[in-house]
């Protein structure tokens, strides 16, 4: 009778609704005069006017039609299930067995309009190399070259430059790597510091040199400690054009594992160092030693208005299929692009390296002769047995028609008769001797050939931007602008292989532990951030500035650079020395500390119920930190919360900017756990065993789980007792699945457990959205059912080793080289597996020697609950030259393709090739894979950057860790063997398609679901459950901190909330801050799930103006990604607008 009268409610209430909105739709359209305005700026004829109105009154009675509609189907949803407990209150079992959650009265609805789900079918630019069909041309031989052992034999007619002289600009640079074999500091005391004192004193001797540099973290180290004078003298050589900065990022990031926030943040960070510092605004990029190159970065480059890039490392193959089709200039356009916005002009490098051997020409023999750091008496020499001569009067002429005649055969690769010629190599000109070496002897060699106009040649040192201005110039079109002819591109630059079959694959995995570290600390910066500008605003709101932690902003600082500086090459693809690694672990430790302590001080403050009574103290802190780290290399320890009768306060923060319902697990002290909400109503609770071992429990510690809805960006109070009475809080079942009768199993109370011993027979678990289906034999699962579809889905895991070759080239730290397939898994002994179920939620936990894989599902309405959450503990510190990988394999018929994530900004597709060996085959996943066909697709979302690859039909291949034995000849030196006990981080996501009938598009542009967007950003950014510290003179009032007024439309996502620095004092932030706004793009084409929140699109429309909730918006200003670049500031009350896939960054002033 009960569930009859609330369903009748809630019909009631839609019908209300439908009422109402109607009521409202109609009002709309007769007072709204923007409505009028886009309906075609008043028709003349009424009747236009009419038939406006009804096409508007059409769109919206669709749009309320799709919200009734969720509703209707949330309600259903809950009486088909019984989801509306015969109690009301408790958590009770259903006739399926599965358990069923009170309701929580909030229906929510999915409400995408179609006009933002077209974006995904439209038609794209077309592009003259797009780098799918590349890969499926090319052969991918090793033929012989010659002495361009990996091109081919260049000839040119003697009169080709009779008619336009060859303009030669040779670069100068110095690769100095934030770390690698040496620390950052160590680098810098031995190396960096002498090579920009020196650039001080030889630049100044003569205006026609020139250098290039890069790497704002040592610049802004050095600039730190020099004195006045030379600060002086380095600012007149940036300002007169001889020093150029290049990129102007923290570091050169590393493509492949750098997740686009940290790539964006540590750009800002380096560009505001030079804007403070120097007043300088980056024009070109230079990346040339990342291993391969990501499509991202071009378009991160182009928003922060850079009009040109330069990259090296690239497939040897492609390097010379584009010579030999004289296409390493092009306009590298974004794959998803309708047009041409997104296009920046980009030049490949053609030879092996960025040293002085490869750079001249195609002779390394040559030009190794003309790298005058080598000259009879260096300790550096030339490996092909000639070395450098001196230039002098007798053979000038003789070196310099050498020369030439490289320069010419280089430049017949590019299009226009400029030519590029970078002089330098790693950490060069460190001493003033090459300084003098280097630019006196080609000095010699630009005047000789400057003065002989019959070598129709006009060479100088020039800058990067110099080299670009005049290719712009040759061509006649303004800077950024395509020259006529030169071709499109689209895709990236990955796998990378610099010989043989030499491909640098192995990286995409190595060193997990701090590739899944980094990942932490970047969702505490940007949550941090938030945080700490939203206390400020609110302060300075509340007059009480003068009492808040300012200063915390030195800490937000001190952490920027050190994940700017782990977003570097050497770092996060864990390619640097274990000394090296141990150094950026306990700078990003020291970070993490940091991170916390700004999120706790923020929290306090925004939590209070009365400002007036606000205090902070830096010995008294109010909050505690969600868990603690013992060392950089070990996994947290999560902080127990000690229960009394008087509440323990808990505040959760929920660093989405979406409304979230979401399982929350603390520890506690005691069984008899009561949770209630900030208003005093009881929660459901799961109590759960800490487990010891695989069979062994704590007596003293529990897991207790409970649901809880937060809002978006916001924080929320829940309170703790050690209650008698707590009959909401309901015990785990747990079910040790055992090898033999031989172990005893014992249970503690009040946990009981029960154990058999292990069949063959599957077994299941399951929620009121998902069954999982796992072997008895393995433990591991066999195949997922979705409560709406009849089919069970296969999907197995299996876990495989790889060796590496018994040949003299192995795999290392960057080389992926296996001894063939991967073999299984296996161990002698039957693993024992944990099966525990709940109310709340129901896992799996196998237990093997080298791994033990938790799979986790949540009993919750929504995006929570759609997915397996799955968690890998890798330890392999037994294994010798083993790389441990994790298979996903099902009937989904993905033929070849598959698809990877680029920095977790886009979707590229990817072809398995047979031509290609297995170790080519494998791709950098940073955050997502999936594979698919017309039914169903099979997404995994990943919490640290992984190699990712699909071998075959159906399946999803991931590197979890790697042990190697020995260095891969590559400079580091070393191999890997300082592995850490691992946890990787996963979000198993199976969608079906909507149209079954529909074909799997073929096209090079593919984009997640919504659902996957979500799933993909409660992986990485997980609710930080904060307990306040018991006080003598009680805990004083606190309130849910909710932030935003309205609710973001659900396909933007809020890069960042960031305080931009005072320009007075470095320590503390300016009235300003920086909003940075991802508009995602979306594939509709997968059935909707209900979110478990409101979520609507708005065509890409935000209304900043209200926001935020008591909070007035004094300045809005679009600027350009790094902020270096303003337009005019918009009216307060204006909306922005963004593009799908667009990233837009604005000033605000908040007060």
């Amino acid at each position: 009778m009960k569930l009859k009268k609330q369903v009748t409610v809630c019909g009631g209430a839609i019908f209300c609704v439908a009422v109402f909105s109607l009521y409202l739709m109609l009002d709309r359209v007769q007072h709204d005069p923007a409505r009028r305005q886009n309906g075609g700026n008043f028709p003349r004829s009424q009747i236009s006017v009419l038939q406006n109105r009804i096409e508007q009154l059409e769109q919206l009675l669709e749009e309320n039609h799709q919200i009734i509609s969720h509703i209707k189907d949330s309600v259903l949803e809950l009486t088909d299930t019984g989801a509306i407990s015969p109690s009301g209150h408790l958590p009770f079992r259903s006739a399926n067995g599965s358990w069923v959650l009170p309701f929580d009265g909030r229906p929510t609805f999915l409400s995408v309009k179609p006009l933002d789900c077209q974006f995904a079918l439209g038609r794209r630019s077309q592009t003259d190399l797009q780098m799918l069909d590349v890969y499926s041309l090319l052969n991918f031989d090793n033929v012989d070259g010659g002495v361009w052992k990996q091109g081919f034999e260049i000839t040119y007619e003697p009169n080709e430059w009779d008619d336009e002289p060859l303009q030669v600009f040779v670069v100068p640079h110095s690769h100095n790597d934030p770390g690698w074999i040496k620390t950052f500091d160590k680098y810098y005391n031995d190396q960096t510091q002498h090579i920009l004192n020196n650039m001080v004193t030889k630049m100044a001797e003569d205006p026609r040199r020139k250098f290039i540099w890069s790497e704002i973290s040592y610049f802004a180290k050095w600039w730190e400690s020099a004195d006045v004078h030379k600060q002086e003298v380095m600012r007149k050589l940036i300002l007169s054009g001889q020093l150029e900065m290049v990129t102007g990022g923290w570091v050169m990031t590393d493509e492949a594992n750098a997740h686009y926030f940290a790539m964006i943040d540590q750009l800002i960070e380096g560009h505001q160092w030079l804007e403070r510092n120097l007043g300088v605004t980056p024009r070109s990029g230079w990346a040339v030693d990342p291993f391969g190159h990501s499509a991202t970065m071009p378009y991160l480059l182009k928003r922060a208005n850079i009009s040109s890039m330069l990259i090296q490392r690239v497939h040897y193959s492609i390097k010379k299929h584009f010579a030999a089709t004289r296409s390493l200039e092009f306009m590298w356009r974004q794959a998803w692009d309708i047009e041409s916005s997104t296009d920046m002009f980009c030049h490949m490098m053609p030879f092996y390296s960025y040293d002085v051997p490869h750079t001249c020409g195609p002779d390394p023999k040559i030009c190794c002769q003309f790298d005058f750091k080598r000259l009879p008496g260096s300790r550096v020499n030339c490996p092909w047995k000639v070395p450098p001569r001196a230039i002098n009067d007798a053979n000038v002429a003789e070196r310099a028609g050498v020369l030439l005649d490289q320069y010419r055969k280089k430049s017949k690769l590019f299009r226009s008769k400029v030519l590029l010629v970078p002089l330098g190599d790693d950490f060069r000109y460190d001493k003033a001797l090459e300084w003098d070496q280097q630019y006196l002897n080609y000095q010699k060699l630009f005047d000789y050939m400057n003065s002989h106009p019959e070598m129709h040649v006009k060479a100088q040192f020039a800058t990067l931007s110099d080299y670009f201005d005049a290719v712009y110039k040759a061509n006649g079109v303004t800077s950024g602008a395509r020259p006529p002819d030169y071709p499109v591109l689209s895709g990236d630059f990955f796998a990378y292989a610099d010989r043989e079959d030499h491909y640098w694959s192995g990286y995409y995995t190595s060193r997990p532990f701090y590739k899944n570290l980094d990942r932490i600390l970047e969702s505490h910066l940007r949550g941090a951030e938030i945080l700490y500008s939203l206390a400020v605003a609110h302060a300075r709101h509340a007059g009480v500035e003068g009492r808040y932690p300012v200063s915390d902003y030195s800490l937000l600082t001190d952490a920027r650079r050190n994940i700017g500086l782990f977003q570097h090459h050497d770092a996060i693809t864990g390619t640097a020395k274990e000394a090296v690694v141990i150094d950026y672990g306990n700078r990003l430790l020291r970070s993490l500390v940091g991170l916390k302590r700004v999120i706790i001080n923020a929290a306090h403050f925004l939590i209070i119920k009365n400002k007036d009574i606000y205090r902070f103290y830096q010995t008294e802190p109010f909050l505690e930190t969600d868990d603690r780290r013992a060392t950089q290399d070990s996994l947290p320890q999560r902080t127990l919360i000690e229960l009394e009768s008087s509440p323990r306060y808990l505040v959760l923060f929920n660093p989405v900017e979406q409304e979230r319902l979401c399982l929350v697990t603390v520890l506690v002290n005691s069984a008899r756990v009561r949770v209630l909400t900030e208003d005093g109503q009881t929660l459901p609770v799961q109590l759960s065993a800490q487990w010891m071992s695989a069979t062994e429990m704590s007596g003293e510690v529990y897991q207790a789980s409970f649901m809880a809805r937060l809002p978006a960006l916001g924080l929320a109070v829940f309170h703790l007792y050690d209650s008698a009475d707590s009959p909401m809080t309901l015990r785990s079942e747990t079910l040790l699945r055992v090898p033999g009768r031989g172990q005893s199993i014992r249970g503690l109370d009040p946990l009981p457990v029960r154990s058999q011993t292990v069949d063959g027979q599957p077994f299941y678990i399951q929620t009121q959205s998902l069954t999982l289906g796992f072997s008895g034999a393995t433990g591991l699962l066999e195949s997922i059912r979705r409560k709406d579809d009849p089919q069970e889905v296969r999907v197995q895991i299996q876990f495989l080793t790889y060796g590496t070759r018994p040949s003299k080239d192995k795999s290392g730290a960057y080389l992926f080289l296996p001894d063939g397939n991967a073999k299984p898994y296996s161990q002698r002994e039957t693993p024992i597996v944990r099966v525990v179920e709940g109310p709340l939620f129901a896992e799996v936990v196998a237990h093997y020697q080298h791994f033990q894989q938790t799979v986790r599902i949540h009993n919750v309405p929504g995006v929570d609950g759609l997915s397996l959450d799955i968690t890998t503990m890798v330890d392999i510190r037994d294994q010798n030259n083993k790389e441990l990988a994790m298979r996903f394999v099902t009937d989904i018929q993905s033929g070849d393709t598959f698809y990877t994530d680029l920095n977790g900004f886009q979707i590229q597709p990817r072809r398995y090739f047979q031509k290609l060996p297995l170790q080519a085959n494998f791709y950098p996943m940073p955050s997502t894979a999936y594979i698919q066909d017309s039914q169903y697709r099979l997404t995994l979302h990943t919490a640290q950057a992984l190699g990712v690859t699909s071998l075959a039909s159906g399946q999803l291949e991931v590197i979890l860790d790697r042990r190697l034995m020995q260095d891969d000849n590559r400079g580091l030196g070393q191999g890997l063997k300082d592995n850490k006990r691992t946890a990787n981080r996963f979000r198993l996501l199976l969608e079906r398609r909507s149209n079954s009938a529909k074909p799997v598009d073929s096209r090079p542009v593919s984009f997640p679901s919504l659902l996957s967007h979500m799933t993909s950003t409660i992986l990485n950014h997980e609710v930080l459950a904060l307990p306040v510290l018991p006080r003598k003179h009680g805990v004083p009032p606190m309130r849910t901190f909710a932030p935003l007024a309205g609710t973001l439309p659900c396909d933007f996502h809020l890069l960042n909330l960031r305080s931009i620095q005072s320009p007075q004092d470095a320590h503390s932030p300016s009235p300003y801050m920086a909003l940075l706004l991802h508009r995602l793009g979306l594939d509709c084409g997968l059935e909707p799930q209900n979110p478990g929140f409101n979520c609507t699109t708005t065509q890409g429309q935000l209304s900043v103006s209200g926001l935020f909730r008591g909070l007035d918006l004094q300045l809005l200003q679009p600027m350009s990604l790094s902020l270096m670049h303003s337009q005019p500031p918009l009216s307060n009350d204006s909306s922005v607008s963004l593009d799908p896939m667009e990233i837009s960054a604005y000033k605000l002033k908040l007060c």
